[in-house]
This record gives structure tokens, C-alpha cells and sequence, in this order.
């Protein structure tokens, strides 16, 4: 087994570092309180390749895969700049559409989302649904050559940055009536699509919607694919979310750990540094070691996944989201913790990754279902819900 990063790897690595250096997490902050989004950050990611690295190369992209976007998403996280779009419209849309879509689809959106030109978001979770993506309650209904889309989502990242959302519904099979999943992409400004903002308690430039589509009527090649691409499609897109969410969740890790490490090597208490004391080195060296752990399963995940072995991505993907979301959440409290009072002001930037490392417990799947997942698929327990 090989640790090490190819040179283009470790070259994409460095070459993103700096760029989140260039930008700060002071940017980000004053971005996200202003209400705006990172736009200068994500045009210049874009420009340069890190938006697109996993996107087709015939369609713009760099022909890499999950494993150079979670390099991305790590190390803009560890810069301080840690970019949810990235995990929707590259990670999640770009690789359904690649995967999935139709030769006309991926010529009319593959190279967009890889320069950063277009954005496009994702909406599956809805308010009576919740985890269980089975009751969708959206549906999609032929109308001659078109559809018709209704139904209501929530917690939708981005949208109103976003051109297009990516929603899934579901349609009645012809030969049964049954309901199965479909992908349709829509214009953020169709007839009958209305958002409304839910005001959140995260210090993030992304903001979160509600969705309401009533009789949303989009044409026919809107449909990703066919009418059977639905589930396949859906998976390919769920598993690439949870690495690079996970590598997300390690960068944010790393950035407060470098923030509280280097303020407890100085900060100067009874003539003394107070990282000298076990008291406050030991959690962090403690949070340290988690998140080196997390980091190799995200680095398994996305290896897995690149190698197209989807099952054996599919657990370990669960697996490095659940760790990285803990490694994290303990990462940034420990960091707090470390500096004091210092720890909750706006300027030594710590207690403004408490909001948005506490949600990766939660999205996109909580802990508590990835739990049920180990303990079924496997710990060969029997179903708990």
C-alpha cells in the first residue's frame, strides 16, 4: 500500500495551499458576515484547474478523480477557506452528470462547472423525508414531451448562487406505478421554483433554502440520463459528497489545530508557554491523532472510488465521513478550549468554525445513520429502522 502523493498530487496540493493562503480565513469571515459570497476565491480556483481537477478532460477538466477534489477541499479548508460548493457542484453534479448523463448534458455543463463559470446545486433532503431518501414526497409527471416537477426541498446549499439545481423526484414506473428516484436538472429561474432563506447559526458565505416547485415545468432532456438512471445516478453522486465533505472536515481540523498550536507554543503564562503544560497539549495532540486517522480513511475512500470498486468505496466513504466529522468537531472545541477566551473572539478565528464543524455530524448523513449502516452491512446486525 502507497502513502505518498504522486508529484502532480503533492504539486496540486501545494499549488491549492497557497492560493487559501493568498485569501485567509479572514476573507472568508468577511465574506460570510457580509452575506456574500467567496466569488474572487472560487473565480480563481476555477482559472486555475483546482474547480475541475476531477472533470473529464474532453469536458475542460484535469481527468483526475476524487481523490485530487478531496485534495482541493482539504487544503482550502486548511487555508481557512473551507468552500461547501465545492462538494456540490464539482463533487456531487459534475460526477453524476460524468457518469450519467447524456453526450448533450455533459457538453452543456461538464465544462462549466470546471472553470467555474457555472453552478450548479443539489436538492434531495426534504422536510417530512428526512434520512430516508425512499419517501421522497417530490414527484415528476409527463405532460407531453415535458415534465412537471412539485414538491418541496430542504437545506439546499448555494442555490441562489447556482444557474441550475440538480432535484431529485421521483416517477412512476410504467409497468408497475411504482416510485423510483429520477434526476432532473432545473433552472434556478423556472416558473414555479420560489426559495426562501433558512437563517442558520454558521459562520458560512453559503447560505441555506427551501425549495418549493409547483408544476415546475422543464423539457425533456432535462432528465439526467433515462428513466432508469435514477438510483445508480443518485449513488455515484452520494458517495463523492461524503469523502469530500470528510476531506473538508480534516482541513477545517488541521487549520484550528495550526491556529492553537501555534498560539500555545507563545502564549506566555507564569513565565512559561502554556503548551508546556499536559493539561493543554495533550488534548490537542489527542484531536491531532484523530485527524490523521481520519485523514487515511478519506485517502482509502477516494482510492476506492477512483478505482471504480463502489461497494467497498460506499462503507469506506461512510466510515471517513463519521471519523472526520468526530475528529473535527473535537478538533475546533479543543482549539477554543486552548485559547481561552481568546478562543471565542472573531480574530483569532476558531469559534467561527464551531457552527460548520457541528453540521458535519449531522449532513449529509447523520452519525447515527452511518452507525446503523456499520452495524447492518458490516457487523451483519439486524436492521434497526
Amino acid at each position: 500500500m502507497d502513502f505518498d502523493l504522486t508529484p502532480e498530487q503533492a504539486q496540486l496540493r501545494d499549488a491549492v495551499r497557497a492560493l487559501g493562503r493568498s485569501y485567509g480565513h479572514g476573507y472568508y469571515v468577511a465574506r460570510a458576515k457580509a452575506g456574500e459570497p467567496t466569488t474572487e476565491l472560487w473565480a480563481d480556483a476555477g482559472r486555475l484547474g483546482y474547480l475541475g481537477v476531477s472533470v473529464p478532460e474532453e469536458y475542460g477538466g484535469g481527468g483526475g478523480g476524487i481523490t485530487e477534489l478531496s485534495i482541493v477541499c482539504e487544503e482550502l479548508a486548511a487555508a481557512g477557506c473551507p468552500l461547501l460548493l465545492l462538494v456540490v457542484s464539482p463533487a456531487i453534479v459534475a460526477t453524476i452528470v460524468a457518469r450519467h448523463g447524456t453526450d448533450g448534458q455533459r457538453k452543456r455543463f461538464l465544462p462549466g462547472i470546471a472553470d467555474g463559470s457555472l453552478k450548479v446545486a443539489f436538492a434531495i433532503t426534504e422536510p417530512e423525508a428526512g434520512s430516508n431518501f425512499h419517501k421522497l414526497g417530490t414527484v415528476a409527471r409527463r405532460d407531453g414531451d415535458d415534465w412537471l416537477l412539485s414538491g418541496r426541498k430542504c437545506f439546499i446549499s448555494g442555490v441562489d448562487e447556482a444557474s441550475y439545481v440538480l432535484v431529485v423526484a421521483r416517477t412512476a414506473d410504467a409497468a408497475t406505478g411504482r416510485l423510483r428516484p429520477a434526476l432532473f436538472l432545473v433552472p434556478t429561474d423556472a416558473a414555479g421554483l420560489t426559495r426562501s432563506k433558512l437563517e442558520m447559526e454558521i459562520v458560512s458565505p453559503e447560505n441555506q433554502w427551501l425549495l418549493y416547485l409547483d408544476d415546475v415545468r422543464v423539457p425533456g432532456d432535462a432528465l439526467v440520463g433515462d428513466e432508469d438512471t435514477g438510483l445508480p445516478a443518485l449513488f455515484t453522486g452520494l458517495n463523492p459528497e461524503r469523502i469530500t465533505v470528510a476531506a473538508m472536515s480534516a482541513g477545517t481540523a488541521r487549520y484550528a489545530l495550526e491556529r492553537a498550536s501555534a498560539y500555545t507554543a507563545t502564549r506566555q503564562v507564569w513565565g512559561r508557554p502554556v503548551g508546556a503544560h499536559q493539561g493543554v497539549s495533550h488534548p490537542l495532540a489527542h484531536a491531532a491523532v484523530q485527524v490523521e486517522l481520519a485523514r487515511l480513511m478519506i485517502a482509502k475512500a477516494a482510492g476506492l472510488y477512483d478505482a471504480g470498486r463502489d461497494v467497498e468505496a460506499g462503507v469506506a466513504a461512510n466510515l471517513a465521513k463519521y471519523a472526520s466529522a468526530e475528529a473535527a468537531t473535537l478538533a475546533v472545541d479543543t482549539a477554543v478550549q486552548a485559547l481561552g477566551g481568546n478562543g471565542m473572539t472573531t480574530e483569532y478565528g476558531v469559534a467561527t468554525l464551531l457552527g460548520a464543524v457541528r453540521a458535519t455530524r449531522i449532513a449529509p448523513v447523520s452519525r447515527e445513520m452511518i452507525l446503523n449502516f456499520v452495524a447492518q452491512h458490516v457487523l451483519a446486525q439486524p436492521k434497526s429502522y
